[in-house]
């Protein structure tokens, strides 16, 4: 469970650090933009260089402080092993795609995470420590560069009528209508308060036969030749490192895929968009939700 923020506060596992606690932070690196990868050469025979694709790397954030329990020796030493059992979790580092999070809070917004893995706990200098103070560093890198919101967004959506092929019955009786008198109060509006676009989850849950869905102002679209009883469900999951379609949880599904389904291109844009889905399903109770994190530039 998430632990309250303050601002200037951090969260590593569990434990707060920043103000107001006994882990203080005397310097963060890191704060401004992730290294970038360059795809630029040299023009040959002239000045210059050739810009190619700018992409951009794990961002590595630096936490440097100290422990302070005045008088305390044994306190200081047991909070930094907290940190290092934190940071060494075997349901994490021996878990390929398995990631610790780390959450900040700075003033005037809400707290803000990224996933990753710790790279390094260490106590720069122990001459202290018999005062209550231990000088430490915590190295952080997200391979996800941008920040993520703390707080998941979400919609779930039952197949929409509308896109049904049964016509209509006669009589017809006046006034005739689509179902959808005003577009705003249509339940596939995906609003994202972010900067940058965001990795989806989306768990598709039966009775449902070759479901298909996409974002509409961006035109992605996945689609699974697959059908799901009832009770049964495919998760589908897009954030890099830990791409999956996993069928009741356990059994791949990524072969059901059609091959102009990209998960690498599946992304909830800043803003309001639209989702929308199709399938076969007869007795009106398939249905889809989609969950993210709204993704910003900076903490």
């Amino acid at each position: 469970m998430s632990i309250d923020l303050r601002d200037w506060q951090f969260d590593l596992g569990g434990i707060a650090m920043g103000t107001g606690t006994d882990v203080l932070l005397e310097d963060i690196q890191g704060i401004g933009l992730p290294p970038l990868r360059t795809d630029a050469v040299e023009i040959p025979g002239e000045d210059g260089l050739f810009t190619g694709q700018d992409l951009y790397g794990a961002r590595v954030l630096r936490l440097i402080g100290g422990i302070r329990v005045p008088g305390d020796p044994g306190a200081v030493l047991d909070r930094l092993a907290q940190l290092e059992v934190t940071s060494s979790a075997a349901w994490i580092t021996q878990r390929p795609g398995a990631l610790a999070v780390l959450r900040a809070r700075r003033p005037g917004r809400a707290a803000r995470r990224l996933y990753g893995r710790v790279r390094l706990v260490d106590a720069v200098s122990v001459s202290r420590a018999v005062h209550g103070w231990l000088p430490f560093e915590i190295e952080f890198s997200a391979t996800d560069p941008w920040w993520a919101a703390d707080d998941t967004s979400g919609v779930t959506l039952s197949l929409d009528v509308s896109t049904t092929r049964e016509g209509v019955t006669a009589p017809l009786v006046a006034p005739l209508t689509t179902g959808v008198a005003n577009p705003d109060t249509r339940p596939g509006w995906l609003l994202h308060g972010g900067d940058r676009p965001s990795w989806p989850s989306v768990r598709i849950a039966g009775p449902v036969t070759n479901p298909r869905l996409w974002v509409v102002e961006t035109g992605q679209a996945l689609e699974l030749q697959l059908s799901l009883g009832a009770g049964e469900f495919v998760q589908i999951e897009t954030r890099p490192g830990t791409r999956t379609v996993l069928r009741n949880g356990t059994g791949n599904a990524a072969g059901q895929l059609t091959s102009s389904s990209r998960l690498d291109r599946l992304r909830v844009p800043p803003g309001r968009s639209e989702l929308r889905w199709t399938a076969t399903d007869y007795t009106n109770t398939a249905r889809l939700q989609m969950s993210w994190r709204d993704s910003y530039t900076s903490l």
